[in-house]
């Protein structure tokens, strides 16, 4: 048993309870930051079941417009190599209770249209536009879905840490603390018996002391 390894003195008496303090303090700082890492996740979560469902109405929006392109103009593949590389995502982050959350943005830039207007029509057109529609919120949806991934493994971990110091360390000192207490007041029990022993023996001599002054 670890109590049984420590020697009972009151130093390490106050040693360890000084480490049980600590380690209170320790599971109430990371059940504080475990609760504002669930309010956090709980928010990007609702963020994300609306984001999913628009993000279905954009792509389905997207890919029956450019289904219509293909229809009406024939394969659209060539106009489609002649958009721009998209280069204008940024990312930077933010910290939450010691959590690197990903922030996603992408650079506004005026619209233009890099294809010719002679051998297209407007439902290449509304393609065109659908698409950027869905560039933009999958940044977003992926921002979201990042971040919640990042605060779930943050409270697996937190959790896990918590656990430990609520079921493995604070009993332990707990059980360390209470050996050396029992063991230092049966310490001075022994002490107070000894030395009531020690008065009732000098007492005792000084009565036979004194009786046998008086007899002689």
């Amino acid at each position: 048993m670890a109590e049984q390894q420590v020697f009972p003195t009151k130093g390490n008496l106050i040693l360890s309870k000084k480490a049980l303090q600590l380690a209170a303090l320790g599971y109430e700082l990371l059940d504080r930051k475990r609760n504002i890492l669930i309010r956090e996740i709980m928010g990007l979560v609702e963020k994300a079941e609306e984001l999913r469902s628009t993000i279905e109405e954009t792509y389905k929006d997207a890919y029956g417009a450019l289904q219509l392109a293909n229809i009406s103009m024939g394969v659209i593949t060539p106009f489609a190599e002649c958009m721009p590389v998209e280069n204008g995502v940024e990312i930077s982050s933010k910290s939450v209770m010691g959590v690197e959350l990903p922030e996603v943005s992408l650079n506004e830039r005026p619209m233009e249209v890099n294809y010719g207007f002679a051998r297209t029509n407007s439902q290449l057109d509304k393609a065109y536009l659908a698409f950027e529609k869905v560039k933009r919120t999958t940044v977003t949806l992926a921002e979201v879905e990042n971040g919640i991934y990042r605060l779930s493994v943050a409270i697996k971990k937190t959790q896990r840490r918590a656990n430990a110091l609520q079921n493995i360390i604070i009993p332990r000192h707990q059980k360390t603390v209470k050996f050396i207490s029992d063991s230092l007041e049966e310490k001075e029990r022994e002490e107070f018996s000894r030395m009531k022993v020690i008065k009732a023996v000098k007492l005792e001599k000084q009565r036979k002391e004194s009786k046998k002054l008086k007899n002689s």
